[in-house]
């Protein structure tokens, strides 16, 4: 009984906070304009990873720089544990993100997103192609973005396989690639299970187990970036995949206790 209390009381508690969280983004946006569309997205930047850095605490989530990500305008990648990816890549890197266009029209976090200047991709013919030019323009007009190249999550443990077709868009724009790693670390220094959303778990199952863990922290590890001068995309997608399964081995090796 006092264990299910508890739990409750813990869940409850985050909640709250995810709660107060988005009304916080509210009012921001609502103070900078970004609703009425007024507002640039140089302006949108730090509010966007104030609020990314709010949200991941809300799920009690620290996030850890384990070396200062810089901030530097070009295409973002990561690898892509959880649904927690966002709040913490948001929190530490100058970046907007990719969306569905129906999300868009979600009544709570689709107007938030908007606010947000997330870039909501529209589907259709030629599908990656199309998605990589309305990155590429996103790119020219002076806003970094974020994709997760793997095209699923993991369990935290390796690096799968890379699809490097978006990578187009950093060829087309000359900007670096600028990689980074995650590993999400429970309070006795393993990688976290409860923080992954993987395999067969659904959504409401990895709230549940991140509402209900203690202790997560997720470090951040920045890679040097990748310059795409004359090199093609199936070049710049194997140097991806082995930059991105040597910088997971080395953060694994440096936060990882047992």
């Amino acid at each position: 009984m006092v264990t299910f209390i508890r739990t409750q009381y813990n869940r409850s508690k985050k909640l709250i906070g995810m709660t107060g969280t988005l009304v916080g983004g509210f009012r921001a946006a609502q103070k900078v304009g970004a609703f009425g569309g007024q507002a640039s997205r140089e302006k949108l930047s730090p509010y966007v990873q104030e609020f990314c850095r709010r949200m991941a605490g809300s799920f009690g989530v620290n996030v850890v720089q384990v070396e200062p990500v810089p901030q530097t305008h070009g295409l973002w990648v990561s690898n892509h544990v959880s649904w927690l990816d966002i709040p913490v890549v948001g929190s530490v890197a100058p970046v907007f993100f990719l969306s569905k266009a129906e999300i868009g029209e979600w009544p709570i976090f689709g107007k938030l997103a908007k606010a947000g200047g997330t870039l909501f991709i529209k589907r259709g013919s030629g599908d990656t192609g199309s998605v990589s030019d309305q990155i590429t323009s996103f790119l020219q007009g002076g806003s970094s973005v974020v994709f997760f190249p793997e095209a699923t999550t993991t369990d935290g443990k390796q690096i799968k396989k890379i699809y490097g077709k978006l990578l187009k868009s950093a060829i087309d724009t000359g900007l670096p690639i600028c990689p980074l790693v995650i590993a999400y670390v429970d309070k006795d220094g393993k990688l976290s299970d409860d923080a992954a959303y993987y395999g067969e778990r659904s959504m409401a199952d990895s709230l549940k187990k991140v509402a209900d863990s203690k202790g997560i922290t997720a470090h951040v590890l920045p890679l040097a970036p990748i310059y795409p001068e004359n090199k093609d995309q199936r070049t710049l997608t194997e140097e991806l995949q082995s930059a991105m399964e040597a910088g997971l081995a080395e953060l694994h090796r440096r936060v990882l206790t047992a």
